[in-house]
């Protein structure tokens, strides 16, 4: 199963760009398993595929990518430069490296990954992804896994406001103050562990909204990431269940489902708080 890659709507970046609104996650994908599962990503409809330094599968996504018989413009690419990579001149080699391994001449976006408020350098990093953006080599830029503080600051001191931040949100965690806070700037929320690390797959309240549809919790979820309005990114290794997860476009959630799934908020992360998140190196 498939879909018409045309149905997933594109959304409108403040640099001009745009994004599509569903991207396939390689966050905790092998690399023994990445250029597999990235594509068969693309040959059921996606056109967007992140990911990230620390995830090693930087190589495959771009393999997946350059076999795919789809030209280059056509897939959206992010890759994100990992913590031990901040400071000016550390950033600019992290991009380098990351495109050698993707094998492109061009990135769509760049992102930094964690704030790392103690290392005190997410501004300096910040300028080096705007020369960066300036040299052409990449369309956009953004951050992952910042809060309001440091997100003001580097706009403040720059003046560049990012494209996006992508943080966690799923419906125990919808991060209303900082999607306030993006909209101020006219920054997109892009969802990461939008399913809860699959801990909301059990949820009765979900399995009972994915029953009347006829469709599985894993599609009500990401189904309600559309419709507010994020970008979402999903993952799996299994083929059906990434064909499943693209395949959200043949209902939508009414009013009783919104304000249902509302209920479900509860603050709790699956991962770390970007203020205690300081990690170096992955295990």
């Amino acid at each position: 199963m498939s879909i018409d890659p045309s149905i997933v709507p594109n959304i409108a970046l403040n640099d001009g760009t745009t994004i599509p609104q569903i991207g396939f996650g390689l966050w905790q994908v092998p690399p023994s398993e990445a250029e597999v599962a990235t594509a068969e990503a693309l040959k059921v409809g996606y056109r967007h595929v992140d990911s990230a330094a620390v995830y090693a599968n930087e190589a495959e996504a771009g393999a997946a990518v350059a076999k795919s018989g789809l030209a280059r413009e056509d897939v959206y690419v992010t890759t994100k430069m990992w913590n031990p990579d901040h400071g000016y001149d550390n950033a600019m080699r992290a991009f380098d490296t990351s495109m050698s391994k993707l094998g492109f001449e061009y990135l769509d976006l760049f992102l930094i990954h964690w704030q790392c408020v103690p290392l005190g350098k997410y501004v300096e990093t910040w300028k080096a992804l705007i020369e960066i953006q300036k040299s052409g080599r990449v369309r956009s830029i953004g951050v992952s896994n910042f809060k309001e503080p440091a997100l003001r600051e580097i706009i403040d001191v720059t003046g560049v406001v990012p494209v996006l931040n992508q943080i966690e949100l799923h419906p125990w965690l919808p991060q209303l103050d900082m999607r306030a806070v993006h909209a101020e700037f006219g920054i997109a929320t892009e969802s990461w562990s939008p399913l809860a690390s699959g801990q909301l797959i059990g949820n009765e309240l979900l399995a009972a909204i994915g029953a009347k549809h006829g469709k599985s919790t894993a599609q009500v979820m990401i189904r309600w990431h559309l419709q507010e309005g994020l970008i979402v990114l999903p993952k799996s290794v299994t083929p059906s269940r990434i064909a499943e997860n693209i395949d959200v476009f043949g209902f939508e959630l009414d009013a009783d489902d919104m304000a249902a799934i509302a209920t479900l908020e509860n603050g709790y992360r699956t991962g770390p708080d970007p203020d205690d998140f300081l990690m170096m190196t992955w295990e």
